[in-house]
Formats: C-alpha cells, structure tokens, sequence
C-alpha cells in the first residue's frame, strides 16, 4: 500500500508543478483534465502525508525511549506513543478506504425524480418536503438546479417531479443514496382525532449520461404529442406542446410538458430518457455479475423502503445503516451531509470487508 501511496503522491506533485506551468492553460482541454485528475488525488495525498508526520513523531518518541528520561517523562512519551498509534491505525483505515474504486458515474449531474406513493394527498405534501429539502440541500451545496418536468397537486403537492443537479464536481457521489422509498409519519391538517398516518414517497436517482454512453436507435422511439392543459393523447398538431417517448425495447416512458416549445420538451424527455436507459442496462449487467446480492446501504431498488421521517420524535431514520438523528427540522432543511457521510463510510466499509475476504 505505501508503495502505491508515493506513486499517487510523486503523480499528485507533477500534476501540481505542470498546472502552475504557464504554458499549461494554452491547452484548456487538458489543463481542465490534469485539474481534475489533480482534485481527485488531492483528499488520499493529504491522508498520506497525514500518516507518514503521525509515523515520523512515532519514531521519535520510541527512539527517546531509549535515552535515560525520568520517570515523569517517560509517563509521557508512553501517553504520546499510544496516542500516535491510535492516529496511525485511523489514518492506515482511511487510506484503505480512499484507494478502493470509485464509482465511475460520482463526478457526474443527477437526474433526481420524485413521486407521491401510498397515502393520498399527504403523500403527495410530503413529496413537496422532500423536493424543498433536495433544492435546500443543492442550495447549501451550491449545487445547479433545473426543472425538467413537474405536476403539482393543487394543495401544492407533488405528483411528480423531476430535477436536474450538477454543475459541480461530484454530485452523484453524494446524491445517489436517496434513491428508494421515503416513509413519513406525522398528524395530517385534516386529521381531526390526531392519529398518526403513514404515508411514502419514491424517490429516483440516476447519473445524467451523454450521447456517448448510450446509443437509442430512432426506430426504437415512439413519440406522442399532446395538449398541456389535457389528460393526453395521441392528436397531433401545431398547437400542442407536451411530448411523450416511448422507448419500445424496454417500455420506459418519459413524459415532458413544462416547456411552451415542443422542440425544448422533447430535449428534455430524451435526457432522462438516456438516464434512465442507462441506469436500466446497468442495473441489469450488475445483476447478472453479482446476482441477488446487495451491499450493506441496499441495493438502490426504488421499492426498498430506506427511511422514515417521523415527525411526533423529530426523527430520521435511515434504515440501510440504522442510524438515527434527532433532528428532523434541520434535515428536512438541507442539513442531510452527516447521514451522507455515514452512508458512504458504511459502503466504503462493505466493499474494504469484500475485499478482505
């Protein structure tokens, strides 16, 4: 591992040197490459220069303990070892996580869908906290965010939405555990005896892919125009706007209606139309490789129930991890990073254990 970990440094340190290269911003392409290659060492160099300062301090102190010292001194140099060994072992864990294989789709925008489940009008409701908390989440992330389609209830409701979320290294990578079903428990408005319902949303994340990475062939497509304002159809002609593609070999249907252009509509459609084939074709291929088994965060199936949102106890509860945060208000505002955090460690651990054995 060390050995692997000077290559990553010395390569850390010539990236670094060409980048302040003057000449080196003539090539915008690849100062943009060497930039980003230099960002994605940056976080296991800085661990590993961590780890050798914990391990030169560690040598010192056990040197000194071959030197004549009093007993009150030695009382400490013994304190300062187990504490740098400690630090050692913590960092050793770490860079073991840190050169694990990244997930290729990390560094890419997120196509986020989100739609009402079981449980009427409050599920819808609770689908519009859900949208509320992933723009406050973009928000303090300084994430981009844009609207590809929504339906709304006329309570305010969602329906159905979905989002586009990028413009910033890594969203994905942080997006990506939201994806299954999302249990609210609380007392509706109407609710006049003050019983506690439960009602769900889905929720639906897939890396937004390019031309490149998925081919649709055009005779494989069937696509509908309707009115906005209506319920759909197939009636074709200048006035109407919202587009509907059915993509045959699989099923899948994107619908698309926001837009006053059916041109800018029909754009939209085929960019979660790609997301979606992409992520269908990789599910797929990962089910072959690995067959039913899934890590220790859940397979991201949409029909996995991953957390409930209680609102009587303030709580949320991730279920992939069991772990619970008392504080239900600040995650619902955008504050979700330390759950975050522990979803990535837990599948970062599971796949540290796969490797072990």
């Amino acid at each position: 591992m060390l050995e692997k970990l000077r290559g990553i440094k010395e390569r850390y340190e010539l990236l670094s040197e060409r980048m302040n290269d003057p000449s080196a911003t003539a090539d915008k392409d690849a100062w943009r490459a060497m930039a980003k290659e230099h960002a994605s060492l940056e976080e296991i160099v800085t661990a590993f220069e961590e780890y050798q300062a914990a391990s030169a301090s560690l040598e010192e102190c056990r040197a000194m303990l071959g030197e004549h010292l009093e007993a009150e001194m030695k009382e400490l140099v013994h304190a300062e070892i187990a504490s740098l060994e400690q630090k050692q072992t913590a960092l050793e864990e770490r860079l073991h996580l840190l050169l694990l294989p990244k997930d290729p789709n990390d560094e890419r925008d997120v196509i986020l869908e989100i739609r009402a489940g079981t449980g009427g009008d409050e599920a819808s409701l609770f689908g519009a906290d859900l949208l509320r908390m992933y723009l406050r989440y973009a928000e303090r992330n300084s994430y981009r965010v844009e609207y590809i389609s929504s339906s709304m209830t006329e309570r305010g409701g969602v329906k159905e939405v979905v989002l586009s979320i990028g413009g910033k290294r890594g969203a994905y990578s942080r997006l990506k555990y939201e994806s299954g079903v999302h249990r609210v428990q609380r007392v509706p408005e109407t609710e006049s005896q003050g019983r506690i319902h439960t009602s769900a949303a889905t929720v639906a994340v897939l890396p937004e892919v390019d031309d490149i990475q998925v081919e649709i062939k055009e005779g494989d497509l069937r696509i509908d125009t309707y009115r906005s304002s209506g319920a759909g159809g197939q009636h074709v002609n200048k006035t109407e706007s919202a587009i509907r593609i059915t993509h045959l070999p699989t099923g899948i249907v994107v619908s698309c209606q926001d837009e006053k252009s059916q041109l800018k509509n029909k754009e939209q459609a085929m960019r979660v139309l790609k997301s979606r084939l992409y992520e269908y074709y990789r599910t797929k291929q990962d089910a072959e490789r690995a067959g039913a088994r899934k890590s220790q965060v859940g397979s991201g199936d949409r029909s996995e129930r991953i957390r409930t949102y209680n609102f009587p106890q303030g709580r949320v509860t991730d279920h992939r991890i069991g772990m619970t945060l008392y504080k239900l208000e600040a995650f619902l505002d955008g504050d979700m990073d330390e759950l975050i955090d522990a979803l990535i460690l837990a599948e970062r651990s599971a796949k540290l254990s796969g490797e072990a054995g």
